[in-house]
């Protein structure tokens, strides 16, 4: 089988066509939330940019049905724009369903010199670099294009889909054909699976598939390369947290938290 060149490819200024690198682990005709979380944040960026808003402090996505591999359409809307943030929000839509909403801050930048000695500063750094880490791969990949190709991976801690772990990230195609990924992007990619790469099932008996995905950025990301120090809590009534702290070359870049449904498969 012939791999795709991208996750996406431009059908119009707001609609694309996934490809296969988009499937997720669940159901062979659903998208891996990731992709289609970082497509949003690539119109949201673009948007709030218009109002001279360069970073992106917050994207919150709520995933109301489960993503179909096929053609996607994005909406966004400018709920407030001012001198130092701006407020957005967006829908992803599959046919004549919306499948996804989204709120976002955006915020404008501004150079600050900060002085020596302030307590939790510098900033920590991630435990490994992604250079001097071994490759991982997820336990559903089997080589068949899917989220599994889409990314690279590299383990600085831990094992992939048994418990907390550190995982680097990176994507091995582009996200849309011919355009450039963000730093924004490529941690949204990464960022929905702190659930997979910290969890404590068997995803072959057990779903936790995540309802919800948040992500906090303290400054602008550098760099290809994403880091999820991840760990999953379950309660015992089918829901469960992951929390993952975010790093890049530079170190600490922000924290992501994704709301679980548990159940047997």
């Amino acid at each position: 089988m012939t791999e795709p060149t991208a996750a996406y490819t431009r059908l119009g200024p707001h609609r694309v066509r996934a490809s296969a690198l988009t499937r997720g682990p669940w159901d062979p005709g659903h998208q891996h939330a990731g992709p289609p979380i970082a497509l949003v944040c690539g119109a949201i960026e673009a948007r709030a940019h218009e109002h001279g808003l360069t970073h992106l402090a917050r994207l919150t996505a709520n995933l109301l049905r489960p993503v179909p591999i096929g053609e996607l359409t994005v909406e966004v809307m400018t709920d407030y724009a001012g001198r130092n943030a701006g407020h957005f929000s967006a829908h992803l839509i599959a046919g004549d369903k919306e499948v996804a909403r989204f709120t976002a801050l955006a915020q404008r930048e501004t150079p600050l010199a900060l002085p020596a000695g302030l307590p939790g500063h510098p900033l920590p750094a991630p435990p490994r670099a992604p250079d001097a880490t071994p490759g991982g791969l997820f336990p559903f990949d089997d080589g068949s294009p899917g989220y599994g190709r889409l990314v690279e991976t590299r383990v600085a801690r831990g094992t992939i889909f048994n418990g907390p772990s550190a995982v680097w990230f990176r994507l091995r195609h582009p996200l849309v054909e011919g355009e450039p990924a963000s730093g924004y992007q490529r941690t949204a990619v990464a960022a929905d699976s702190g659930n997979g790469i910290s969890g404590v099932l068997d995803y072959r008996q057990y779903s936790f598939v995540n309802a919800d995905l948040t992500i906090h950025w303290l400054r602008r990301p550098v760099g290809e390369w994403v880091l999820l120090d991840a760990r999953t809590c379950l309660g015992d009534q089918g829901c469960g947290l992951a929390e993952s702290t975010l790093y890049d070359a530079q170190g600490l870049l922000g924290r992501s938290v994704q709301s679980l449904a548990v159940r047997p498969r």
